[in-house]
C-alpha cells in the first residue's frame, strides 16, 4: 500500500496529537515513526513562529502594496502611509503566489496569482482594489504565470502550459476576456521580460539552464519572433528592458565570470558592457516608467549593494545608506521620483523602505513583528572559507552562540543546486543558535551561484558528488575547531539540499549525529521521470538526461536510494503531497527503504502542501518536530 494511503488509514485509527500533553498534529498532516512531541516544544518556539515579514510588490498612488501574513497564509495588503495600518486586500485560503501591478502605479485593477495545496498550478485573478472583488481569468487547472500589463493597461500577457502541459506558451488577454495565443514554444522555460512603450513588441526570454538562455523580440502585430544577440553562444542571460532610446538593457555573463549589465543597440546590433569594472553579479535591475532612471543591485558575496543612474548619461544618483542586508524587491513609486525596496538582513525580517531620488532620507513603511523576541540577541554570521579536497576555498556563513563552547553543529545545505545561501533573517537559525546552543554553518559548496560561472559549473554532470565532498571537507574543518563538538554534527537541507543530506548519510554517516531533509531527491532517475512534464527538460539540462544509457547508469550509481545499506544516521524527512518539483514518491521510496533497513527515520507528510510548507500551522508543527529531533540527537 502506498505510504500516503497507509498514513491516511493510520491517522484515522490513531490521530496523533490527541494526547493532552503532546503537540497537536495539523489535520492535513500524517506522520510515521514520529514520537509524541511535548507541547512545551511548541511553547518554546512560539515567539519565533510568530515573527512576520513584509515584501513590496508595487504602489497604488501613494500607498504601498505589500505581501505579509496575519493569519495562516500570506496575503496582499495596502499600507497608506509610512508605518501605517496594513489593510488586507485578499482573503484566499491559499497563499498569494505573485502580483502584477501596472507601471503607472495608479490602476484600480491588478493581477494576483495563487495555487491550491502547493501544486504550483497557479491561476490568475484580476483584483479590483476599490471593491475588493476578484475574478478568475484562467482555466482553473493549467499552469499560468509571468503576468505583465500592457502599457495602456487594457490587456496583459502571461505564460501557460494550457496547450499540452509541457511547453510554456505566451497568451495575450484583453480585459473583456478575449484570449490570443501569441507564441507557441517547443522547449525551455519562456517568460515575457518587458513590453515596448508603443504596445507592439515584447522582449521574451527562453531559459534552458542557468548557463544557457536566449533573448528574443516578439512583434505582436505580425507574431514574428526575432532572435536578439548571438544565439550561437551558450551564455546566461538575466532580465531585459527597453531603454526607450532604441536599445535594450540586459544582464549576461557573456565574456565574464559574472552577470554584467549591458546594452544592445537594436539598430546596429552593437553590445556595450556597462558594469565591466564590478567583479560581482548584477542581481537585478529596473527602469522608471519614463525610462529616465536605472537602478540595479549587486550581489557582493551575499550582500546587496544598490546603485542608481540618470539616463541617458548614466550619471550616478546619490542614495541614502541602506542597512546591510539583501534587497529582495524594488518598485518605483507611482510618480517615478522615488524607489521602494524590500530589505532583509540576518538580524531583521523583510520590511519595506522608500526614498526620493536626490534625498538621503530613508523612510520605513513597515515594522514587522518579531514575536516578542529580543532583537539585541539576534546573531549575525561570520563569513569564513575552508579548503576542500582540490585546494579550492569554499565560502560559508557561521552563526555562533554567545555562550562558551564547545558547541554541537548544524550544517545547512541550500537547494537549487545553483542556489546561494545569503544571510537572510531566519527564525530557524536564531532558534537553533539561541535555544539549542548550536553553531549553525551554511556553506556555498561548488555549484552555488554568486561566485562566477566557473564555480557554478563545478558540480555539473559526472562532477555531481564533488559538491558532497565539499561537505566532507567541512567536517574536517569542524574537527579542527576546538569550540565545535565534532561528534555532534547534524546536516539539513531541502530539495536539492535534501539530496545532499541523503548523500552525506551515504558517504559520512558515521560522522553525523543526525540528518533532516525536506522534499529531497532520493534518485535522480525516478525524480526526472516523475517531476512535472513542464520541468523535465529544464532539470535534465542540470542533472543529465536519464534517457541516455550512460547517464542513467551514472545517476543510478550516485542515487542515495541505492545505498541505503551504507546509511546509519537517524533522519527526519518531510514532504508535501502535492509537490510538482520533487514528487512525494521521492520521499516515500527512501522512507520505505530506511524502514526496511531499520535506519531510524521520522516522516512528516502534509496533504495540503507542495515544495515546502507555506501554511503557518503546518510549518510550525514541522519546525517543532525538527527542533525536537535535533535536540534529542545533539544533546
Amino acid at each position: 500500500m502506498p505510504l500516503r494511503k497507509w498514513f491516511g488509514y493510520l491517522a484515522a485509527l490513531l490521530p496523533l496529537g490527541a494526547f493532552a500533553d503532546s503537540l497537536p498534529v495539523p489535520s492535513n498532516i500524517v506522520t510515521s515513526n514520529v514520537p509524541e512531541i511535548d507541547r512545551s516544544v511548541g511553547a518554546q518556539l512560539e515567539r519565533y513562529a510568530n515573527t512576520r515579514s513584509a515584501s513590496l510588490v508595487g504602489w497604488q498612488g501613494d500607498a504601498a502594496l505589500v505581501m505579509t501574513r496575519f493569519g495562516e497564509t500570506t496575503q496582499l495588503h495596502r499600507v497608506g502611509q509610512p508605518r501605517g495600518y496594513r489593510e488586507q486586500l485578499t482573503f484566499f485560503s491559499e497563499p498569494i503566489g505573485g502580483v502584477s501591478v501596472p507601471r503607472n502605479g495608479a490602476a484600480e485593477e491588478i493581477i494576483v496569482s495563487r495555487d491550491t495545496g502547493g501544486s504550483e498550478f497557479y491561476q490568475l485573478f484580476v483584483l479590483n482594489l476599490t471593491t475588493g472583488s476578484s475574478r478568475l481569468v484562467t482555466d482553473g487547472k493549467s499552469r499560468y504565470g509571468n503576468a505583465m500589463w500592457s502599457p495602456d493597461e487594457q490587456s496583459f500577457v502571461y505564460t501557460t502550459t494550457e496547450r499540452n502541459g509541457r511547453n510554456w506558451d505566451i497568451h495575450h488577454q484583453s480585459l473583456d476576456g478575449e484570449i490570443t495565443p501569441v507564441l507557441e514554444t517547443d522547449g525551455g522555460a519562456w517568460a515575457v521580460q518587458d513590453w515596448s512603450d508603443d504596445g507592439n513588441r515584447l522582449l521574451v526570454g527562453r531559459y534552458v539552464s542557468i548557463n544557457e538562455s536566449y533573448l528574443y523580440e516578439l512583434d505582436l502585430t505580425t507574431l514574428e519572433l526575432e532572435p536578439l544577440l548571438d544565439h550561437a553562444k551558450a551564455v546566461s542571460l538575466g532580465g531585459s528592458q527597453y531603454d526607450g532610446r532604441g536599445g535594450v538593457f540586459f544582464t549576461t555573463d557573456d565574456g565574464s565570470e559574472f552577470m554584467r549589465l549591458s546594452r544592445l543597440d537594436l539598430q546596429t546590433g552593437r553590445v556595450e558592457v556597462i558594469t565591466d569594472d564590478i567583479p560581482w553579479d548584477v542581481r537585478a535591475f529596473g527602469l522608471s516608467r519614463d525610462r529616465s532612471i536605472l537602478v540595479f543591485t549587486i550581489n557582493e558575496g551575499g550582500v546587496s549593494k544598490l546603485s542608481a543612474w540618470r539616463l541617458p548619461d548614466r550619471t550616478p544618483i546619490p542614495l541614502p545608506e541602506l542597512p546591510t542586508g539583501v534587497v529582495t524587491s524594488v518598485a518605483f513609486t507611482g510618480g517615478g521620483d522615488g524607489l521602494g525596496v524590500t530589505l532583509n538582513s540576518a538580524v531583521a525580517p523583510s520590511d519595506v523602505y522608500s526614498f526620493t531620488f536626490g534625498d538621503d532620507e530613508l523612510t520605513r513603511w513597515t515594522v514587522s513583528e518579531i514575536g516578542g523576541l529580543d532583537r539585541s540577541r539576534f546573531v549575525e554570521p561570520e563569513l569564513i572559507e575552508y579548503e576542500s579536497f582540490d585546494g579550492r576555498m569554499i565560502p560559508a556563513f557561521v552563526y555562533r552562540p554567545s555562550t562558551p563552547g564547545p558547541h554541537p553543529v548544524v550544517i545547512s545545505i541550500h537547494g537549487g543546486p545553483e542556489g546561494q545561501y545569503r544571510p537572510f533573517f531566519s527564525t530557524t537559525v536564531q532558534s537553533y543558535v539561541q535555544e539549542l546552543d548550536v553553531v549553525y554553518i551554511a556553506p556555498n559548496v561548488r555549484g552555488s551561484a554568486g561566485y562566477g560561472k566557473s564555480y557554478l559549473k563545478l558540480d555539473n554532470g559526472v562532477l555531481r558528488e564533488d559538491s558532497v565532498t565539499d561537505i566532507g571537507a567541512l567536517l574536517d574543518w569542524i574537527d579542527a575547531q576546538d569550540e565545535l563538538e565534532s561528534d555532534k554534527v547534524a546536516v539539513m537541507g531541502g530539495s536539492y539540499g535534501g539530496y545532499m543530506v541523503l548523500a552525506c548519510m551515504v558517504h559520512y554517516g558515521e560522522r553525523l549525529a543526525a540528518a533532516a531533509e525536506s522534499v529531497g531527491i532520493s534518485n535522480f532517475v525516478t525524480f526526472l521521470e516523475n517531476t512535472q512534464p513542464y520541468r523535465q527538460d529544464l532539470r535534465r539540462a542540470e542533472y543529465g538526461d536519464e534517457r541516455d544509457p550512460d547517464m542513467r547508469e551514472f545517476l543510478e550509481q550516485i542515487a542515495p536510494l541505492n545505498h541505503v545499506d551504507k546509511m546509519v544516521t537517524p533522519v527526519l524527512i518531510s514532504q508535501g503531497a502535492n509537490d510538482p518539483r520533487v514528487p512525494a514518491s521521492e520521499s516515500e521510496q527512501i522512507v520505505q527503504a530506511l524502514h526496511v533497513a531499520e535506519v531510524p527515520a521520522w516522516y512528516i507528510l502534509a496533504g495540503d502542501e507542495g515544495h515546502g510548507f507555506r501554511k503557518k500551522g503546518n510549518r510550525d508543527f514541522a519546525n517543532a518536530v525538527r527542533f525536537e529531533f535535533f535536540r534529542r540527537h545533539l544533546e
